[in-house]
C-alpha cells in the first residue's frame, strides 16, 4: 500500500525505536508517528514525528491519538511496549511466596491496561477500507497453553490478558471492516532492557538484535491477512496457541 500513514507506540525503546527506523526507510510509508514518554529517544531521522504519549494517563493518550488522526487515518498502529522488571519494586516472580498486589497491578497497567487505552482511542482512526492492521507486541510467555515452567505470574497473566483484548478488538474492528486486521506478536528475545538482566539464560543464538527482531515482526505483518486477525504470532510468522 503506497502512502502508508504508521504509529509506534514505544517508539523510544529497543523494539519501538527499530521499528520506526525500518519504516521510515521503506518507499511506500508516508508518515511515522513516533510516541513516547522521553522525546529525546525517539529517533531523529527526516520525517518522524515525535509525539508525547505517557501509557498510564488516559488524557495523554487521547492526546496523541487526536493529534496524529488530524493528519488523515492510519493504516498501521504497533504498541511496542512492555514491563517485566523495574528494581526495586517489580520483578518477575519465581514462586506465588512472592506476589504482591501493587507490583501486579503496575505489570498489568503497562502490559494490558496501557495498549488496550491506546486501541480504544486508535483503533477507531484504522482506515475503513484495504487492510489496516493493529498490533502488540505481546510475549510466548503469556500463552496459557505453551506453559510449561510457571513463575512470572503478573508477566504471564498480563499478556495472556493483552491477548484477549486483542482478540475482542479484533472481532468488533471486523464487523466495521473485513479487511482489518488486529494481532498479538511476540517478537523473540531481543537484546532490550527489558531482556538485559536475563541475557545470560538465553542460549547461543537466540538472541535477537532490536534491528533483526524489527525486520522480522514488519515481515509477519506484510503478511498477514483478514483471516489472521485476532491471531498470535510469532517473529518468524509461526502461530502460538492462546
Amino acid at each position: 500500500m503506497m502512502g502508508m500513514r504508521c504509529v509506534i507506540v514505544g517508539g523510544s525503546g529497543g523494539i519501538g525505536a527499530a521499528l520506526v527506523r525500518h519504516l521510515a526507510a521503506r518507499e511506500h510509508v508516508e508518515a511515522v508517528y513516533a510516541t513516547a514518554r522521553d522525546m529525546d529517544a525517539v529517533p531523529d531521522i527526516g520525517d518522524v514525528v515525535a509525539v508525547p504519549l505517557d501509557l498510564g494517563d488516559e488524557d495523554s493518550i487521547a492526546a496523541a491519538a487526536e493529534r496524529i488522526t488530524g493528519d488523515g487515518p492510519l493504516d498501521l498502529v504497533i504498541v511496542a511496549t512492555g514491563l517485566l522488571q523495574r528494581e526495586p519494586d517489580v520483578a518477575p516472580e519465581k514462586s506465588w511466596r512472592a506476589l504482591d498486589g501493587a507490583a501486579m497491578a503496575e505489570v498489568f497497567r503497562v502490559n494490558t491496561i496501557g495498549p488496550a487505552l491506546v486501541a480504544k482511542h486508535f483503533v477507531p482512526h484504522l482506515r475503513g477500507e484495504g487492510r489496516p492492521l493493529f498490533a502488540a507486541i505481546s510475549a510466548r510467555v503469556g500463552s496459557i497453553g505453551d506453559n510449561r515452567l510457571g513463575g512470572w505470574h503478573s508477566y504471564r497473566a498480563s499478556k495472556a490478558a493483552l491477548n484477549q483484548i486483542m482478540r475482542n478488538f479484533a472481532i468488533e474492528l471486523g464487523r466495521r471492516n473485513k479487511g482489518a486486521v488486529v494481532v498479538s506478536l511476540h517478537p523473540g528475545t531481543v537484546e532490550t532492557a527489558l531482556s538485559e538482566p536475563f541475557s545470560n539464560n538465553v542460549p547461543d543464538g537466540q538472541m535477537f538484535t532490536p534491528d533483526y527482531s524489527a525486520q522480522c515482526l514488519l515481515s509477519v505483518i506484510d503478511g498477514l491477512e483478514a483471516k489472521d486477525s485476532g491471531g498470535f504470532f510469532a517473529w518468524d510468522g509461526q502461530p502460538i496457541e492462546f
